[in-house]
């Protein structure tokens, strides 16, 4: 008895340092262990859905020790490959565990709690009660039941626990804790036979009865058909829908066959995710170019446990990953398969179900609750439904957290993608730089896949790194698209623009329809117009709570911030001269699809971009739509260039390269090469050559030419050069640092004494405090630090500095409402 713990340290889903002890009771301690969820009070009021991590006999000596008020599973939610997962996301990205458990849990396994608190209808009226608790019982006497929130705002006082806690242990009132699970197991109605009608005889002499309710007779004869009942014993169930379907009968026609005790409904727990595997498929067999590059890629995982797979656009890279796939089932390991947008899995997913059926399964937060903890479930084994458990994953950056535990490999496609990286809340992690630490723990092997390697990526396979494998042919070996760069400042001053295009590519785009052929028309900013403007004196009308113009939405007639979501009428006039001449200036993608109805009226036209795409099934649709000839032309935003494959693309315009081109950010060069060259290997995938017209008004741009040429080394060489030369990635690290206040003075203060604090330890690499672009946000102003740290220094040591300086600067009391973030690695 005496060696089981009487402690536990758990995890809390909260923005804290620490984990927390709690007391575990005797007969907890026979059944609680590390990676089990618990419930926990912490604080007066709080009850959170805790993880355990470690348990022990130490007891704590400088605070009380509170009970674990229940435990929640009977096998582990998460295992300990996990859990040092966790710890190391935690230290790199500079947040707290609490954070990664908060994030990597679905909703589904975070219990809710509501505290319902009910009076003693005949307790010991004898009992002296304080004011405040005569109050209480009196309002619930009335009421009859009250939840701890109400009773705060009753008493108006902090320490409601406590009061509860008195009037708890003098029997005046008794708690009922409703702990309302989140996930719901999706369950389906059968139909069987009464199991007491057991011989043919007696299922006769129903079949006769019946004859007078022909509805009945139908419903019972078409279930014995369906279940095989004169040929199994028992016999097969059958799904109560798909029987009232099959005979056009309603639930009364079934109920009153349970009623006469013939047949029996009962409900089952099933999977959301079972289907009929009827294309089933061996993988396809490689040709000679893949066949190499497979080989390339076996001998790389023989010494090195990452390699970059450089393959062309189209050049077959997923059939490689379904063989590398494929051999790591054979040993009964699992896959992770990353993909960088969600729209990427719906073209995917049919690819990998028709070869791997039942073994793959899809994660991503477009998902309901039920369905991730579903998933999550079955990867533990704990489902009840009989479901194999999967053994591939495809999914986006949050499938890293699932619970692995026979990980072989993770396939990380197009991993220069910049949607890898979680920026809105902590942590703030980089999925593919974490895939390959998680594969580390795991002993497992990580592939990164793309047209367009990042330079970071790329750079680690010259220093010998990573290693390297590629594939420069196309499948088929069809050509690369011709690409034509059209200078629209000259086709401006010839007057031969027309409206957003070119004659270039409205011809193109004309010759492409013609020949049922598709188009697809590429914009990196959503909305119709970017903002709006007085003609007469430039005013721009901008958000309330960002500094920020808001942008123009034609569809819905409103003014949006594509930042806090403020909306906005359209002005009749000026708020500063009071003209009514407004204009809409510059162009999104609502713009592009407005304008091609016109050029090209009856056309099917299709947006791709956030506001198009709120839902999992609309992405779905859409490529689907698209895939099967139902659109003609997609007009889209960067979801477009993500490497999706349809058959039938002739021409790819990319409408305007400048503005990309010409944003402030030392990676703008990079990622508008892979942009372009992404979205351009969208066209002449399958048939004859493909064309793409870059309309742009620098067409000498060396990236423009890169693209042109099909150049990444070119492109590659000089952005190093210039990395090197400014200190940024791969050569040095960064940490941002953005400080957040609604008082511009008291940031200003805050921004200006971290930074000198900062110089004073580091003697180089420090920038700023600047204000961002947009320098408000949420009615909060900004302000940023950059640090920039060599390669070779300790970053361990330096982030222990940097957060020592921060949590001091935050210890002031001006600056206590001050928000303060920490991105890792920005991008």
């Amino acid at each position: 008895m005496s060696n089981l713990p009487q402690f536990a340290d758990v995890i809390l889903p909260l923005p804290v340092e620490n984990i927390f002890t709690y007391k575990v009771s005797k007969e907890q301690s026979r059944k609680i262990r590390s990676g089990l969820r618990v419930i926990v009070q912490f604080g007066r009021r709080k009850i959170y859905t805790a993880l355990v991590r470690r348990v022990h006999n130490f007891k704590p000596v400088n605070y009380e020790v509170k009970n674990i008020l229940s435990i929640l599973d009977d096998i582990p939610l998460v295992n300990e490959i996990q859990l040092k997962f966790w710890e190391w996301i935690a230290e790199y990205y500079m947040c707290s565990i609490g954070e990664v458990f908060k994030t990597a849990l679905p909703t589904g396994l975070k219990l809710e709690s509501e505290t319902k608190v009910f009076p003693v209808p005949d307790y010991n009226e004898n009992i002296k009660l304080s004011e405040t608790e005569v109050l209480v019982l009196n309002v619930l006497q009335k009421q009859n039941v009250l939840n701890v929130k109400e009773i705060a705002s009753l008493t108006d006082k902090k320490d409601v626990m406590q009061i509860l806690k008195s009037m708890f242990d003098k029997g005046v009132i008794f708690l009922e804790e409703k702990l309302k699970e989140g996930y719901k197991p999706k369950k389906k109605s059968y139909v069987r036979i009464n199991p007491d009608i057991n011989n043919e005889n007696e299922l006769n002499k129903i079949l006769n009865l019946l004859e007078k309710a022909p509805k009945q007779l139908k419903l019972l004869t078409t279930y014995l058909d369906l279940s095989n009942s004169y040929e199994k014993s028992p016999p097969e169930e059958v799904e109560k829908l798909l029987l009232l379907k099959s005979t056009g009968a309603v639930s009364t026609t079934l109920n009153s066959l349970v009623k006469k005790g013939i047949l029996e409904t009962y409900e089952k727990e099933v999977s959301r995710f079972s289907e009929d595997f009827r294309n089933h498929r061996e993988p396809f067999s490689l040709n000679t170019h893949q066949k190499k590059a497979l080989s390339q890629i076996k001998n790389g995982f023989l010494n090195k446990d990452v390699v970059l797979f450089h393959g062309v656009t189209s050049s077959g890279k997923t059939e490689i990953y379904i063989h590398l796939i494929n051999e790591q089932i054979r040993k009964n390991k699992q896959v992770l398969y990353l993909l960088p947008e969600i729209a990427l899995t719906a073209q995917i997913i049919n690819r990998l179900k028709n070869i791997f059926a039942d073994k793959v399964a899809v994660y991503h937060s477009k998902f309901s609750d039920n369905e991730r903890v579903e998933i999550w479930e079955n990867i533990i084994g704990k489902t009840t439904h009989g479901q194999n458990r999967y053994k591939v994953i495809l999914g986006a950056r949050s499938s890293l957290y699932l619970p692995f535990d026979k990980l072989g490999l993770i396939i990380i496609d197009e991993e220069h993608e910049n949607t890898y990286k979680q920026s809105d809340s902590a942590p703030r992690y980089h999925a593919r730089d974490s895939a390959i630490m998680l594969a580390r723990f795991h002993g497992a092997k990580v592939l990164l896949g793309t047209a367009t390697p990042s330079i970071e990526s790329f750079y680690n396979t010259k220093t010998g790194k990573y290693g390297f494998a590629e594939l420069k042919i196309r499948y088929l070996e069809l050509e690369m698209p011709e690409i034509e760069v059209v200078d629209v400042r000259k086709a401006r001053m010839k007057k031969e623009m027309r409206s957003l295009f070119s004659p270039v590519l409205l011809n193109s785009v004309e010759n492409a329809l013609e020949n049922k052929e598709q188009v697809i028309l590429f914009q990196n900013r959503r909305g119709f117009s970017p903002y709006i403007q007085c003609s007469g004196c430039a005013w721009i009308p901008f958000c309330i709570h960002c500094d920020v113009s808001l942008t123009y939405h034609k569809h819905i007639n409103k003014l949006i911030c594509h930042y806090c979501g403020y909306e906005a009428k359209i002005p009749e006039s000026c708020n500063i001269c009071g003209s009514k001449s407004i204009l809409t200036q510059g162009f999104g993608t609502e713009k592009i699809e407005d304008e091609i109805h016109i050029f090209f009226p009856g056309v099917r036209v299709k947006r791709m971009d956030l506001d198009s795409t709120r839902t999992r099934k609309s992405y779905e649709q859409i490529i689907s739509d698209f895939e099967s000839g139902n659109i003609d032309i997609l007009v889209g935003t960067q979801m477009v260039t993500k490497g999706l494959d349809f058959n039938n693309v002739r021409v790819v315009g990319i409408l305007n390269a400048d503005n990309m081109l010409n944003f402030p950010d030392f990676r703008s060069y990079e990622r508008s090469y892979q942009l372009m060259a992404q979205v351009s290997g969208r066209a002449g995938r399958k048939n004859d050559r493909g064309i793409v017209i870059i309309q742009t008004s620098d067409p000498e741009n060396i990236i423009i030419q890169n693209v042109k040429n099909n150049d990444y080394h070119s492109m590659f060489n000089n952005q190093l050069k210039d990395r090197k030369k400014f200190k940024y990635p791969p050569f040095y690290r960064l940490i941002e640092i953005t400080l957040k206040h609604k008082n511009k003075e008291i940031l200003n203060d805050a921004s200006y004494s971290l930074a000198n604090n900062l110089r004073k330890k580091f003697s180089e690499g420090i920038l700023g405090p600047e204000s961002p672009i947009i320098s408000r946000k949420h009615d909060l102003y900004l302000k940023r630090i950059l640090f920039k740290l060599e390669k070779e220094k300790s970053i361990i040591k330096s982030k222990k500095i940097i957060k020592d300086l921060i949590d001091k600067l935050l210890y002031r009391h001006e600056f206590k409402s001050l928000q303060m973030i920490i991105d890792v690695d920005p991008l």
